[in-house]
């Protein structure tokens, strides 16, 4: 178990979305985080006190989570040279990058000499199966999107919490770090070996006959070179009775791509469906979740509603608009749809 309270660590990220482990903590446990640690050249701030390892200790913090990201999850020198800082002040370690603290000599000596421990987030389970592709009953959700760090995490937890809002019985399935750290459980999708991938989402999202739903958070995208084997995979273990689109029509490369410009929006629905399809044949696309932090408010709604029109699906940004509108059409209550995210 990690110990909170947390001291959230920024680095010398410039990156808005390099910190997104950090930002979701921030969003979603913010009882949990006391406060977040910036280095000089950090651009960035989640609006919570700045502190200094010391500071976080003398205030209650007990574990440093690394709250950023980065190409290929590697603990970089000066991020190592911190965490030994850190443990030295009295602090936990908990990071969710793929290269482990634990195989960090460094940190490794660090942790033995101070007595202070380090967690890896992204170990998967020893005991995964392969998928059968099997039939099981319950109500699954699954986000997608037109590229990696598009929104499917938060707009997975969005409607997790409006679920429960209305009293229906919900479950958040975690597959990535931060969703992991917020639910304090999950499967680590990406860091499972391939053969494993739809079987891991099997486990993770079980059979359930309380008509309730199990929201499971997807991992990138179909149509990303990189990262379309995992996308592919928890299509299949996922055997979703409905899909959400998440998509940022700001971007015009896509995430870590050098020319790269994402795809359609329509053209990536239809294949999202499509490969759904082989182990779910009756799902459906329940929504098109937008993320707008690039535009001014009546741009954005503006947007949800052509797009709505477009795809004959509710469109709206969960951060600014909420997700109301996709409940409604998940649910069968629909009210409105992105005519509702135009009145927020």
């Amino acid at each position: 178990m990690i110990d909170p309270p947390y001291l959230l660590y920024l680095g010398n990220s410039t990156d808005h979305y390099a910190i997104k482990t950090a930002r979701g903590l921030a969003v979603f446990r913010p009882e949990l985080c006391i406060g977040e640690y910036r280095g000089n050249a950090c651009t960035l701030t989640l609006e919570l006190p700045r502190m200094t390892f010391a500071e976080a200790v003398a205030a209650g913090a007990r574990t440093m989570v690394l709250g950023i990201v980065n190409a290929g999850g590697t603990l970089d020198p000066d991020v190592v040279d911190d965490c030994i800082a850190a443990m030295e002040a009295g602090l936990d370690l908990a990071s969710g990058l793929h290269q482990r603290m634990n195989g960090e000599p460094r940190l490794v000596a660090a942790a033995v000499h101070t007595g202070r421990r380090m967690h890896d987030i992204r170990t998967p389970p020893a005991d995964l199966v392969v998928g059968s592709g099997d039939p099981r009953p319950g109500n699954r959700l699954l986000t997608v999107g037109t590229d990696c760090s598009s929104g499917k995490m938060y707009t997975t937890l969005a409607l997790h919490r409006a679920m429960q809002a209305r009293g229906i019985p919900c479950d958040f399935r975690a597959t990535g770090q931060t969703g992991i750290m917020v639910a304090a459980a999950g499967i680590p999708l990406d860091a499972v070996i391939a053969d494993f991938i739809s079987g891991a989402i099997e486990q993770l999202a079980p059979a359930r006959h309380d008509e309730g739903w199990d929201l499971i958070e997807g991992q990138g995208s179909l149509f990303h070179p990189s990262f379309a084997g995992v996308s592919t995979g928890l299509l299949h273990g996922a055997q979703p009775a409905a899909l959400v689109m998440c998509h940022d029509p700001s971007r015009r490369v896509m995430r870590g791509m050098t020319d790269r410009a994402p795809p359609d929006l329509g053209e990536c629905i239809a294949a999202n469906l499509a490969t759904a399809r082989l182990t779910s044949q009756g799902v459906r696309m329940a929504g098109i979740a937008l993320n707008t932090s690039a535009m001014d408010h009546q741009d954005a709604v503006a947007m949800c509603l052509r797009l709505q029109d477009e795809h004959g699906l509710p469109c709206t940004d969960p951060h600014r608009m909420g997700v109301e509108p996709i409940l409604d059409a998940l649910l069968g209550t629909t009210q409105g749809g992105a005519q509702r995210a135009a009145q927020v």
